[in-house]
Order: C-alpha cells, then sequence, then structure tokens
C-alpha cells in the first residue's frame, strides 16, 4: 500500500481539567487503538505499535459501506461490550486472533464497535496540521454511522463527563484542545488523559500455583538499565479458567532455576520462576511506598514484547 503508517498522536496524563471553551473532552474507551488506512484500492488496519490487524476486522475493513472517501486515514478505538461496558478482555478475544479460520465465529460472538475520533489524511491529502475542530467537521462528512460505525461526540463540560464516567467504572476521559493540529509520532498536552483506572502491561516473571494450576502472575517493569523489577502479583481479573489452564500449559515450559527479578518478591518461597517472555494488561488502584501495585487485576494477556513493559509507562 502507498500509504506508511504513522504512530498516532498521544495524550499525556493529567489530574487538571482545564475549563476553556477551547477545550473538548472524550470518553476513553477500554479497546484497542486502531488507525484504518485507505489508499483507493486497498486497506489496512493498523494498531498504534505499527502491528497490521486487518485479519481480525474484516468488517472494519469493509471501507466503502460507511466511508465516502477516496482515500483517507481514520484514527479511532475497536471496542467489544459485555454487559454494556468495554471490555478489554473481550477485544483481546479478537485481536488476538492468528489464523483467519477463526474469525467468522468470533465475529458472531465478539461483535465489534470501532470509535473514531479523527481523520489525518483525505482524497490524497494530509489534514493533520488542520485545527482539531476542522477535522470533526470533515470527519462528519465522510463517514456514514451505524450500530457497528461510531463518531465520537465531544462534551463541553471535562468534570461532568468525569464524573459520570466514575460512576459507571469506565476508564477516564480525555480532553483536547479544538485548536490542536494532529502531532505524528509524537504526544504533548494538547491532548490529555485523566484516567479513572490505572494500567499499564507488565510482563510476567513467575506464577503460583493451587495444585497443579496456576492461580496467580508475579508481575515486573523494567527499568532504563535493563533490570526487571517485580511490582506485585496478580490472581484475580477477567481471564477465564480456560486461559488459566492454557497459561499452565505455558509456563510449565518456560521454568527457570533463578529468579529473573532484581528485588526479591514477597512470595519468593512458593514462586515458580518463568522466562519472562508473557505479557499482561493489569488494572490497578495505586502505587505502595515500596513500588508496589495495589489491588492489580488482569485484563487480558497481550502480544506485547517484554522490552516495552517498563517504567517509562508510568
Amino acid at each position: 500500500m502507498e500509504l506508511t503508517p504513522v504512530i498516532p498522536f498521544e495524550p499525556i496524563s493529567t489530574n487538571a481539567l482545564p475549563e476553556s471553551s477551547d477545550w473538548v473532552a472524550q470518553i476513553k474507551w477500554d479497546g484497542v487503538r486502531m488507525l484504518t488506512y485507505f489508499d483507493g484500492s486497498e486497506v489496512r488496519l493498523i494498531n498504534r505499535r505499527l502491528n497490521d490487524r486487518t485479519m481480525q476486522y474484516p468488517e472494519i475493513a469493509n471501507i466503502s459501506s460507511y466511508c465516502k472517501a477516496k482515500s483517507v486515514i481514520l484514527d479511532g478505538e475497536i471496542i467489544a461490550l459485555k454487559d454494556g461496558k468495554p471490555s478489554f478482555h473481550e477485544i483481546m478475544r479478537r485481536d488476538g486472533v492468528r489464523t483467519s479460520k477463526n474469525i467468522p465465529q468470533l465475529l458472531k460472538t465478539v461483535p465489534v464497535v470501532y470509535m473514531i475520533f479523527d481523520i489525518l489524511f483525505h482524497d490524497g491529502q494530509w489534514v493533520v496540521d488542520q485545527p482539531l475542530q476542522q477535522r470533526q467537521q470533515l470527519l462528519s462528512s465522510v463517514v456514514s454511522t451505524s450500530e457497528m460505525i461510531q463518531l465520537v461526540p465531544n462534551h463541553t463540560d471535562p468534570a461532568s463527563l468525569y464524573a459520570v464516567m466514575e460512576q459507571h467504572d469506565m476508564e477516564g476521559i480525555v480532553i483536547k484542545d479544538l485548536n490542536s493540529k494532529y502531532q505524528l509520532h509524537g504526544k504533548d498536552k494538547r491532548w490529555m488523559k485523566k484516567k479513572i483506572i490505572h494500567d499499564l502491561v507488565a510482563v510476567v516473571g513467575g506464577v503460583t500455583k493451587r495444585g497443579n494450576l496456576v492461580n496467580a502472575v508475579m508481575l515486573g517493569l523494567y527499568d532504563d538499565a535493563g533490570g526487571l523489577w517485580y511490582i506485585g502479583h496478580a490472581g484475580t481479573g477477567k481471564l477465564t479458567q480456560s486461559d488459566w489452564r492454557s497459561l499452565t500449559e505455558v509456563t510449565d515450559q518456560m521454568v527457570l532455576q533463578k529468579r529473573p527479578f532484581v528485588n526479591t518478591p514477597e512470595r519468593s518461597k512458593e514462586a515458580i520462576w518463568i522466562q519472562p517472555l508473557i505479557t499482561v494488561k493489569i488494572n490497578y488502584m495505586a502505587w505502595t511506598r515500596d513500588r508496589n501495585l495495589r489491588q492489580p487485576s488482569i485484563q487480558a494477556i497481550v502480544s506485547v514484547s517484554p522490552e516495552e513493559c517498563s517504567f517509562k509507562q508510568i
């Protein structure tokens, strides 16, 4: 394809909410960031780590069904709902599939929604230098919404939206300057996020078992020198019994004699050390003084390289 994939604009974290009329707030969806590239003949879905996910979402790749642009790059979040709320575990069932033969069944069991919030390229021209407000107007003119395709709405009162998200245990909000250009391969305070639920991706360096089944994972993050630091263990979350059985089978083949962590985990006596190759998305409440996670819960096993699991995420 002619359009070279780009790393999308990322918001920075904030605790303060702007009150100026130049700012709008949007719901932060707990899904997978996805850019849709259409060069006029070929469609590709590429995530923020520049991995191709076209096969996983054929209904989104059918761009002619919802976008009338001759060529386009769209930015958004693909989500899957469970009990009426976005579920990262559910979307990973789609995103993690690696063979096309499983897709027809997943189309039925894990329907998705593409929440589109920006447009970078339109009919042969980059539009990233246009202000957000103008890009949103263009987006509305080329995209037709449906149950599967939605345009993320703006809210003019960030504090009120944040309060509603808290009531519904949602992930948080993103606050954007209506005058902002789209910063390719960058992040700055023109886009900000305020999270209700904190999350990160950690590497698994050990497990504990109840009987013959893994019942908790020991989590770590890398420092700048490449040292892996234990940050807590998690045995709760959204993994199913089938997930735990699969994790047991995989980790049984990855056993190490020596712990991979720089520091000594609190449950070392019961630990089975493993090669730090498996990565998981973790939700947590806060950090303790000794740099451990408070109330971590597993959201999903993810396809992220262990090297990306660093303290730089924080």
